[in-house]
């Protein structure tokens, strides 16, 4: 019979309900089996006392604190923002090292996935071409490019009055010439075969080995603090640094704070041989705007034909950065989905990739388990430092990371911060924290890394696509559409019924290990297949099918 309810650690106060739970009834947990009278109605997903609770009292869970009693709480009650409020555990930059045993890796010494070399060592997953601003002026100009481009290129529909041109390019393309390309150039482009088209591939592209144009835009490069701009820039850079990105044009208006010398610093601070096209265009040098446009669309053109001459070859899975990710959670998320994310960042990590694990308002609570899990006392000192200026940050405008779980959040069984941040942390799994980044530095460590980001969905995956994320992990319990334009999202359900209701976003369920249908090492096992194929192009994301290409720069304001 499948368990109703769970104790994660033996010293916690309070039980998991994996299904309702009816006033009256008996539960069994523990090991040896224990019993407590339920006394109140307990949905699924919450938590109910083991014991009765007074005023002061602590409730402990993950075996950390992870909140305060307010009202009296009845021994089978319901844990709810009612009686129990934020409490956390203290926690200073000392580290007590911490091991614990890591699962062994060896079944995946060997395997491999298909991705694409590029020539400063990374390896891609996907294939594209960046158009991006350094400035919001260009914004609408960056959207003319995608209008013109991506209808005649056999990338989506659009219609916009530069789309001729780019069919004159496409002509001109067909008949063997090259524009903006010397006539060598376009043989050699001209007599190469395309790749056969793969599970990704759509053979009326007119560059069917480039698996699309991304073009990002923003609100920032002028008007805020020159910090603003500095940061930016090198989220920016981190993008076109990107193992899936081939090349970028960048439309620059001339005089904003966000300057193109500031973004060759930092793309040369993450790629010294400046390895990739990177096209600028400046619009006040060009003059009028169709000067401009028609000079990037020709430019751009030929840099997608260089693009198209990629090939995927095999890779070991060492060349893989997995974001690690979860939004819109649940009760569920640190027993099921989050544990076997963990499981293959462990796994990941044992056999030299990298992961990333951010949202640090979401790691409030677990600070003193990270820091005992860091490699190094500089490593501690500096998760440390930015925990308590993040902190610092919010609390100067009256917030806090205790007011970071969401309305969904809390009535779907993540009462407090700390809970939640409890659960949250389990995706970054058991083995040593390798490196501690500030945003919007660039992971290059093996093994886990930890990058300070908001737990705001879309500004975190920005953030570790920029970082290098060239795959992200996103568990969710009660479903996110959250994609990003160059680093495939695979969206992890914690439940099985939200896989079933929302199967148009949903890539993979892990609800099996709350049923107790599978364990977190098989489960973890399956995903880390999948994104093989995912990694590899075999397969499709839920949000690339549907588009779903968000990006949204953290402005290092106090974002939750």
């Amino acid at each position: 019979m499948a368990a109703t309810v769970l104790q994660i650690d033996r010293r916690d106060n309070v039980v998991v309900a994996l299904q309702p739970l009816v006033a009256g009834s008996t539960v069994h947990f523990g090991d040896p089996a224990a019993t407590c009278a339920v006394a109140q109605a307990i949905p699924a997903k919450h938590k109910m006392a083991l014991e009765d609770l007074t005023p002061g009292d602590l409730i402990r869970m993950y075996g950390m604190t992870v909140g305060e009693v307010t009202q009296p709480i009845p021994r089978g009650g319901l844990i709810s923002t009612r009686n129990v409020r934020h409490r956390a555990d203290a926690y200073t930059p000392v580290r007590h090292p911490a091991h614990s045993a890591l699962p062994d890796a060896s079944a995946w010494d060997r395997r491999t996935f298909m991705g694409y070399r590029r020539a400063d060592g990374q390896v891609g997953t996907r294939n594209y071409w960046l158009v991006l601003p350094m400035v919001f002026c260009e914004n609408r100009n960056v959207e003319r490019m995608r209008e013109a481009l991506e209808e005649e290129l056999g990338y989506g529909s659009a219609r916009n009055s530069y789309r001729p041109h780019v069919r004159e390019l496409v002509a001109s393309f067909s008949k063997g010439e090259m524009p903006a390309a010397t006539t060598q150039d376009a043989q050699r482009i001209s007599a190469i075969e395309p790749k056969a088209p793969g599970r990704l591939r759509d053979t009326n592209r007119i560059f069917p080995n480039v698996d699309g144009i991304r073009f990002l835009t923003h609100q920032g490069g002028c008007g805020g603090t020159r910090q603003d701009a500095q940061a930016l820039c090198g989220l920016l850079a981190g993008y076109i640094h990107h193992p899936n990105v081939a090349g970028a044009t960048v439309l620059s208006l001339g005089c904003q704070n966000a300057e193109v010398r500031m973004l060759t610093d930092e793309l040369r601070a993450r790629d010294p041989e400046m390895t990739k096209p990177v096209l600028v265009f400046d619009q006040q040098r060009s003059g009028r705007e169709t000067a401009l446009m028609t000079g990037a669309l020709d430019k751009t053109f030929a840099g997608l034909a260089e693009a198209n001459l990629a090939q995927r070859t095999p890779a070991p899975l060492s060349a893989l950065t997995l974001g690690l990710k979860c939004g819109g959670s649940d009760g569920f998320s640190g027993i099921s989905a989050n544990p076997a994310l963990g499981y293959v960042s462990d796994l990941l990590s044992e056999l030299g990739a990298k992961t990333i694990l951010s949202e640090f308002p979401e790691l409030h609570g677990v600070e003193q388990e990270l820091i005992n899990r860091c490699a190094t006392d500089e490593l501690a000192q500096r998760f440390y430092d930015l925990m308590q200026a993040y902190s610092a940050r919010a609390k100067a405008v009256q917030s806090g990371f205790e007011m970071n779980p969401s309305p969904g959040n809390i009535e779907d069984g993540l009462t407090t911060d700390a809970i939640k941040s409890a659960g949250a942390a389990r995706k970054g799994g058991v083995g040593p924290i390798r490196d501690v980044l500030d945003y919007p530095h660039y992971a290059t460590t093996q093994g886990l890394t930890l990058l300070c980001t908001p737990g705001n969905d879309v500004e975190c995956v920005t953030a570790q696509a920029g970082a290098g994320a060239n795959l992200v992990l996103f568990t969710t319990g009660l479903g996110t559409p959250t994609g990003n334009p160059v680093a495939p999202v695979v969206k992890i359900a914690t439940n099985s019924p939200l896989a079933e209701r929302m199967g148009d976003i949903i890539d993979f369920n892990a609800g099996g290990i709350v049923t107790g249908e599978t364990t977190i090492p098989a489960c973890a096992d399956k995903l880390l297949e999948f994104c093989i194929e995912v990694a590899s192009g075999d397969r499709q994301t839920k949000a690339e099918m549907l588009g779903q290409n968000d990006f949204i720069p953290w402005k290092r304001g106090v974002s939750l």
